[in-house]
């Protein structure tokens, strides 16, 4: 085995694609800002330089490890280097942290601390530039960027979108969409992963607290809640909860300390899903018509494919997503009970994602032209909510969430995941509800991490081929070997997230291995643990199919043509 030598430990090299890996595995958190194991490397912020034994100092994102080597990752020189960096890039940086929405949470803020710049020697002669507001989803403040290119390579490597770019040179350098349109006028699908790999809050989650504490501060309003399954494994990370700790009882009590009227679970929209898509998929098999049929439940990867791939646009189901499904539903259900009190149905939807901000605003996914979801309120603005009432959540007692939409299989919960909806279906067009079907469709091959999965199931007399995609670059790639005739699929199941939902653009950061291991497992493990673990298994379905949608599913459940 190869070894080199850092800051005096001999450390081995394992295969490792940098210095950088072989630095941190050796217990030494070198700081950095442009660097993601998942992007493509850009050693353009300079943090996590080192110096050799020649006294050569280099970015160690960008080099490979060779034995012999002798490092040293915090000499003098290399501590007023980064300092200077830090400096720099503060002289240009907006530095109204005490109103910041990342404030305590910047990674820029706490770099500075950590290296000891407490005063900054250059003027900042750049001239302030207005916010982005046009997106439902994000805010884009170019008086906060650091230039560190990792929203340009996110968007562009993981979404294949391209809606960021650098523009100008030198001293103008700026991230911006090209020709200098907004954000609403680019093909932006809102998933929110720039927002999550951005250092500062150049890029942050388009916020509608307000809108929610107006709400049930009004006694004429019914304050509705639904919560999404992957919410509830990772509220907790800013209350020093363990990773992927199930904390939907937290989250319901809080919502009710709150003055939230009802609480319901979004997993029962999950069913609903199930039940409709699963539908659409044997009718298109029986018909061998519109197919590969997509899934419809991430709005980013729907608008994704309306702009990019347009030409499989009548093969994406028609369902609404769980949530619309939801909200739908819930307003039929008060309708009357509206009338006579004189108060109106307000749906407020708890969600991971970002992108479903603007599902909400979409004519397809109201119900006669309602707006059936009020507004979506993502996990960290949530986080933000509670910590404003001085709720002390890992204190709280968990409650159930209100009947009759409280109650939901365990294939709902796993729609958090890559490859849940997927499962979910196969379970419910399994032909034996038992145990030893659980297993079979588990390790189907639908499972896992990886960005493209595939695994072909008997339904029927019929062999039905199906792929599991996360990423909308990948989905991209997929469609076009699809278009060329080099692949056939029956059922895709696409979701814009990498590993799902559990890393949507609205849950709160860092979402590094541990966590997005303690996600995965926490939403498994909700699944697990339920009573219920087929869709048609749950009582209340049949219920409110008969007494609440009463033959209304198109109106309720699809998406206007």
């Amino acid at each position: 085995m190869d070894y080199m030598t850092i800051d005096s430990l001999t450390v081995p090299i394992e295969g490792e694609k940098n210095i950088l890996s072989v630095i941190r595995k050796a217990g030494i958190d070198l700081p950095t800002f442009c660097y993601h194991s998942e992007l493509s490397i850009y050693g353009a912020c300079r943090m996590c330089v080192v110096e050799d034994d020649k006294g050569r100092i280099f970015a160690s994102c960008s080099e490979q490890p060779r034995p012999g080597m002798v490092i040293q990752t915090n000499t003098k020189k290399i501590q007023q280097y980064r300092k200077l960096i830090i400096e720099l890039l503060l002289s240009t940086h907006c530095r109204d942290c005490t109103v910041c929405t990342k404030n305590g949470m910047c990674d820029l803020q706490s770099l500075a601390y950590r290296v000891g710049v407490h005063a900054v020697r250059f003027l900042n002669n750049r001239k302030e530039k207005p916010l982005d507001m046009s997106s439902p989803s994000i805010v884009r403040d170019p008086n906060k960027c650091i230039l560190c290119g990792d929203c340009v390579r996110t968007c562009s490597e993981i979404q294949g979108v391209g809606a960021l770019d650098f523009a100008f040179r030198g001293s103008k350098m700026e991230v911006t969409p090209a020709f200098g349109k907004t954000l609403a006028e680019t093909d932006c699908v809102g998933c929110g992963q720039c927002r999550s790999v951005c250092p500062t809050a150049a890029i942050s989650i388009r916020t509608n607290v307000t809108e929610v504490w107006d709400a049930i501060a009004d006694p004429k309003v019914r304050v509705v809640a639904q919560i999404a399954p992957a919410v509830r494994v990772a509220v907790g990370d800013r209350f020093g909860l363990p990773k992927g700790e199930n904390s939907m009882g937290k989250l319901v009590s809080a919502l009710r300390v709150m003055g939230f009227d009802a609480v319901y679970d979004t997993n029962f929209g999950a069913d609903l899903t199930v039940m409709e898509e699963s539908k659409e998929l044997a009718e298109r098999l029986e018909k061998n018509e519109k197919l590969p049929l997509f899934t419809s439940c991430c709005p980013a990867w729907v608008k994704y494919c309306e702009t990019k791939h347009p030409e499989f646009k009548e093969n994406v189901s028609s369902c609404r997503s769980p949530q619309g499904m939801f909200s739908a539903v819930v307003k039929e259900y008060f309708k009357a009970k509206d009338q006579e009190e004189d108060k109106t149905t307000y749906v407020v939807s708890i969600m991971p994602c970002t992108a479903k901000k603007a599902e909400i605003l979409r004519p397809d996914n109201h119900t006669n032209g309602v707006q059936d979801t009020d507004i979506v309120l993502t996990t960290v603005e949530m986080i933000r909510m509670i910590r404003q009432v001085g709720i002390k959540f890992e204190e709280l007692d968990g409650e159930a969430p209100d009947m009759p939409f409280g109650m939901a299989s365990g294939g709902a919960a796993i729609f958090g995941v890559t490859g849940g909806v997927t499962e979910a279906v196969l379970r419910h067009l399994s032909e034996k509800h038992v145990h030893s079907a659980l297993s079979e469709i588990q390790y189907s091959g639908i499972r896992g991490t990886e960005n493209f999965k595939e695994a072909t199931v008997m339904l029927g007399d019929r062999e039905v081929k199906i792929a599991v995609i996360h990423g909308l670059a990948n989905a991209g790639r997929l469609l076009d070997r699809i278009k060329a005739g080099e692949v056939y699929y029956d059922f895709v199941e696409v979701m814009a997230c990498r590993r799902g939902c559990i890393l949507g653009g609205g849950q709160p950061l860092p979402m590094g291995p541990r966590t997005r291991a303690g996600r995965t497992e926490g939403i498994y493990r909700v699944d697990k643990q339920s009573q219920i673990r087929f869709t048609d298994d749950n009582p209340v379905l049949s219920q409110v199919y008969e007494e609440i949608i009463c033959g209304k599913e198109h109106e309720l459940l699809h998406r206007a043509n």
